[in-house]
């Protein structure tokens, strides 16, 4: 098998344990309660981390000169 084929067989199988494992996750409800909070924890925390820094990015910026 060469280089190329195995890394699709690869993908191929990530991809699927990755939609059997959705699939499991959205179709029993306390599995998808956890999911959604986490979601949600992961959203309130990363999003204004993000803000905050391109808001310093652009302030650092926007003090040097032309």
């Amino acid at each position: 098998m060469t280089r190329t084929g195995a890394q699709t067989v690869a993908n191929l199988a990530v991809v699927t344990v990755g939609l059997a494992a959705a699939y499991v996750i959205l179709t029993t409800p306390p599995l998808r309660r956890t999911a959604f909070k986490v979601l949600r924890w992961w959203l309130g925390a990363s999003v204004p981390v993000y803000v905050a820094t391109e808001v310093r990015r652009a302030w650092v910026e926007s003090s040097r000169p032309a």
